[in-house]
């Protein structure tokens, strides 16, 4: 490859470099991760292709399914958009630190006398009381190239990296939460107090032990609470209290009390002998034990069960005044029948009996298992860390030189400067100053 080759790549390499670094294509990347995750939010999460089209229409469905929308934060766009941003923070970072070293380095160090400054003043006769009372650190004497007495200080030189850590952690948080989102195992169990369920396909079982709900005046939930004992496979148990907010860690997942509602007891009877009994949480079905294509499915309760003509069946309040059950009959699936049952009214179909009763709360719970909540965690501290640097700790850099006529001090402050050069007047003023120029006035 000839040397005129070798730049041209040289340089298409340092444009890409700069534009993945640059704060255009950050901002695009954020409104472009903005505006799908508002997309997002649009879509029910989880749902089949025939429960979109059912929904929006056929070819929604199918643009949901291949933009993996129905899993937004598995699918290829977030990754992608994740990915980009990740390696913007990254490249920015990675690019700003080598000046940031040398602007740190060299403030500490030395800086030239006729640096530039915010305030300056000349004729003072006592500098270091100037130095003393803005609280600077002690003054670092030198001499300058042409011979003058110099005096250096450096107060809050820390704080010019408030930018780099915030972006720091703003990437720490992204990633967390971005390989959260994507590894994050979640499973929901539901049951009523006594059931047992398999939590998934993680080997663990949950045992609702209790169940309690406090309702308001107005009959809306306020708190729900659980007792559960979760079991491993080799029978190894642990037990615990869940609540809204108040979620509890069992063998490396977190239980969550999710929401609650409404089950109920359904027995079965034929030809007047018990056959069947199930435990049926609103929105569940049963196939009847020796017919299976004879299905009920129980679509709703109503513990306070009231008719509004024109407008369907509603419930007064939350207490078991008036309970009623509202169901569907299938047979081969196909419908035969959908209707209320009162309390203690029995579902006769052929030689079958059915009867709805012990109407009770269900709890739904949820367990998660996210591997970089810590990492999401650490990156929220280091850019909270940094928005503290930028934001409260202003760098401020003093500097005196002897003249024929007296000392000249100079100051300099990257963040506040009106305020630095309000008390610099003030300071020099106090110090004895013969005249005085501010550099920003």
């Amino acid at each position: 490859m000839s040397v005129q080759g070798r730049i041209e790549i040289i340089m298409k390499a340092k444009n890409i470099w700069k534009f993945l670094s640059s704060m255009r294509f950050a901002i695009f990347l954020l409104i472009l991760l903005a505006a799908f995750c508002a997309l997002a939010s649009l879509v029910t999460q989880g749902q089949t292709y025939a429960w979109y089209a059912a929904r929006y229409s056929e070819r929604t469905a199918a643009l949901i399914l291949a933009l993996r929308l129905d899993d937004a934060f598995h699918s290829p766009p977030f990754v992608l958009i994740s990915a980009f941003l990740c390696v913007n923070l990254l490249f920015c970072n990675v690019t700003r630190f080598p000046s940031l070293w040398k602007r740190s380095r060299r403030d500490a160090l030395s800086f030239p006398p006729d640096a530039p400054c915010d305030a300056e003043a000349s004729g003072i006769a006592d500098p270091e009381r100037v130095f003393a009372a803005l609280r600077m650190p002690k003054p670092r004497r030198d001499v300058t190239e042409d011979g003058r007495e110099i005096l250096r200080a450096v107060k809050n030189g820390i704080g010019i990296w408030g930018a780099w850590v915030c972006h720091v952690g703003i990437l720490l948080l992204i990633l967390g939460f971005s390989l959260g989102q994507m590894t994050r195992e979640e499973y929901a169990v539901y049951g009523v107090p006594g059931q047992t369920r398999p939590v998934a396909e993680t080997g663990l079982t949950l045992t609702i032990d209790d169940f309690r709900v406090e309702l308001r005046d107005d009959d809306t939930v306020e708190q729900y609470e659980a007792d559960i004992t979760v079991t491993t496979e080799d029978g190894r148990t642990e037990s615990a209290s869940i609540g809204v907010n108040a979620p509890a860690r069992l063998f490396g997942l977190t239980f969550y009390q999710n929401s609650t509602g409404w089950a109920a007891r359904a027995n079965v009877s034929k030809d007047g002998q018990p056959l069947q009994e199930e435990i049926l949480c609103a929105g569940e079905y049963f196939a009847v034990a020796d017919k299976p294509e004879l299905v009920v499915y129980f679509n709703a309760f109503y513990p306070d069960y009231e008719l509004i003509p024109g407008e369907g069946p509603r419930t007064r309040s939350g207490q078991l005044n008036n309970p009623a059950y509202l169901y569907t009959v299938y047979y081969m699936g196909q419908i035969l029948g959908m209707n209320v049952l009162m309390e203690g009214e029995e579902l006769t179909i052929d030689e079958y009996t059915v009867l709805f009763s012990e109407p009770q709360s269900y709890t739904l719970i949820q367990a998660k298992r996210d591997s970089f909540a810590w990492l999401a965690l650490v990156g929220g501290i280091v850019a909270t860390i940094g928005l503290f640097l930028a934001f409260y700790i202003h760098p401020v850099t003093l500097w005196a030189v002897r003249e024929k006529s007296g000392w000249t001090v100079r100051g300099s402050c990257r963040k506040g400067g009106v305020l630095f050069r309000e008390r610099f007047a003030e300071v020099t003023k106090d110090a004895g100053q013969g005249g005085n120029r501010s550099a920003g006035s």
